[in-house]
């Protein structure tokens, strides 16, 4: 249940609860989605659960169909496809400009979760690994400081999320992806924004073979 706040804090929590439910699973593709049954569910009105599935429409996760509402479309194995594609092109630029621009605080940051994904990896906690992958990718793309860079990337991430937390989870590619970052990071510290371009779109390249190459 969400609880009610200012009504831009509650429209955002319901469009994410939304979002979240589409993108882990449990709302599958071609589900209907009940405005009440989800106002029941989460506690709220019907309101921001409409304004929600409008959202979520334009975003293109959600189908508004005549007489039976809104259906789940969610993130097909193309869509994930062509999300790895963009992101092996843009996402090396985003480390390029991370190196030009990256803080102290940042880079002690970026160490530190290469650190503990290390840590985890002695531990075999691949939860954790994962997490912090996300957390390794965000700093990144802050510290771009390019604000249309990083909320495209941020999508794509958010999009995807159940099929890198798939790749992750295969034998071998924990170890490989901390050792890549790793790798990114080092280039990061010397200041070579080209080798950490590079590294960036072998790391995204890697994940991509990966994913795909179990189906």
């Amino acid at each position: 249940m969400l609880l009610e706040t200012d009504d831009r804090s509650l429209r955002i929590r319901v469009f994410n609860a939304i979002e979240n439910a589409i993108l882990n699973g449990e709302y599958k593709d071609g589900d209907s989605l009940n405005e009440l049954k989800i106002s029941k569910e989460l506690g709220v009105s019907r309101t921001p659960v409409r304004e929600a599935l409008m959202q979520l429409e334009l975003e293109g996760l959600v189908n508004n169909i005549p007489n039976k509402g809104a259906v789940v479309v969610g993130v097909s194995e193309q869509d994930t496809r062509d999300i790895y594609e963009i992101r092996i092109r843009i996402e090396g630029l985003a480390a390029k400009l991370c190196t030009e621009k990256i803080t102290d605080e940042e880079l002690h940051a970026l160490e530190k979760i290469v650190d503990l994904q290390e840590f985890f990896l002695l531990k075999n906690d691949t939860e954790q690994i994962w997490k912090l992958d996300s957390d390794f990718h965000k700093i990144i793309y802050d510290a771009s400081r390019s604000r249309p860079l990083r909320f495209m990337l941020s999508n794509f991430h958010n999009y995807i999320k159940k099929a890198r937390d798939n790749s992750l989870h295969t034998e071998g590619r924990a170890e490989k992806t901390v050792a890549e970052h790793r790798a990114i990071l080092s280039a990061i510290k010397n200041n070579n924004g080209d080798l950490a371009e590079k590294l960036t779109a072998e790391h995204i390249t890697n994940a991509e073979v990966n994913l795909f190459s179990k189906k």
